[in-house]
């Protein structure tokens, strides 16, 4: 009997684009032999049911269901692909946690730590993993540029904390950019880090469940035509996204291990996508995604094949994988 499956995409952050990409990518490449493969969408003002002639159904929020044409419909499985906030943060794992349905991203404290960029790499320094020098800011406290230079030194990256697909972040090489740049991550965030920046090889690494192991991916090298790897660079074919990486065999083994162990300390589940940069011929951790993009351009599907693992099979393992939790 085919399963049925929620896909869930959009979501309340700056992402939600990205996110119906990867959620219709995923709706398209699934078996129909063996899932009855429904698209969700998620926002603010309302959860539905989107069939294929673009008409909308609410979802009942008490047990996300859904009622088409009279009939109840209810889900086996819910395949996670919002980035970005409630998907990635924490809270649709703590919902579906709470209803006690499988999804096929991490848990929700995974998420909601992950997610955090300064909790993540401040729970992961215990354990040797090597960090940028960093600075946090929350919204409201007083800017003191010469602190902050002292800090980290210039150039510099602004990020909003809780934000990816490099949405307000900004490179920094002047003091006196530093308020423009830090007003500039507040639009996206309440919380800010400011980061040392680290002038090495930039490598994505991918780290599955996958068939009941973890599996660390083919690592991918970023080579950004633009000043670092921004939203430009990311989707819009300003960036080499090289896999496997140019890089040695020894710095792969390191960064392979580096990812894994991280994956493995977390306690995760589901996909995930580590940032790093060489400095001194050891990797520094950028920051952890858990709902990677998922359409063709994206890096973790490109790792995938490298692989020998194609599109389907890497979205009918997440599922298996979600149904044996």
């Amino acid at each position: 009997m085919k399963k049925n499956i929620a896909i869930i995409m959009g979501g309340y952050s700056s992402e939600y684009e990205i996110s119906l990409k990867s959620g219709n990518m995923v709706y398209n490449t699934l078996d129909k032999n063996k899932y009855n493969a429904y698209r969700i969408h998620i926002f603010k003002d309302k959860w539905v049911f989107v069939n294929d002639m673009k008409e909308e159904f609410p979802i009942d929020k008490n047990d996300f269901s859904v009622l088409v044409n009279e009939t109840k419909i209810t889900f086996d499985c819910v395949f996670n692909a919002i980035h970005g906030s409630p998907g990635e943060d924490g809270y649709m794992q703590g919902y579906f946690e709470l209803l006690n349905m499988p999804q096929t991203s991490c848990s929700m404290y995974q998420a909601a730590l992950t997610f955090n960029k300064r909790d993540l790499l401040s729970t992961l320094k215990p354990y040797g993993i090597k960090t940028a020098q960093s600075y946090y800011l929350n919204f409201g406290d007083t800017i003191n540029e010469n602190a902050i230079v002292a800090k980290v030194g210039l150039p510099c990256f602004v990020k909003a904390n809780k934000a990816g697909s490099s949405f307000g972040i900004s490179k920094v090489y002047k003091k006196e950019d530093l308020k423009a740049a830090i007003e500039h991550s507040f639009k996206e965030d309440n919380e800010i880090i400011i980061e040392q920046f680290l002038d090495g090889v930039e490598v994505s690494v991918g780290v599955i469940s996958y068939k009941g192991e973890t599996k660390v991916l083919p690592i991918t090298e970023i080579v950004s035509e633009n000043d670092f790897f921004d939203y430009q660079a990311k989707y819009e074919g300003k960036s080499q996204e090289i896999t496997p990486a140019r890089i040695s065999d020894d710095y792969a083994k390191k960064v392979r291990k580096e990812a894994k162990k991280i994956y493995e300390v977390l306690g995760m589940n589901g996909f995930s996508r580590s940032e790093f940069i060489f400095k001194d011929d050891e990797p520094y951790l950028l920051e952890m995604n858990t709902v990677p993009g998922l359409t063709k351009e994206s890096i973790l599907p490109q790792q995938a094949a490298e692989a020998g693992i194609s599109m389907q099979d890497l979205f009918d393992n997440a599922i298996g994988e979600a149904l044996k939790e």
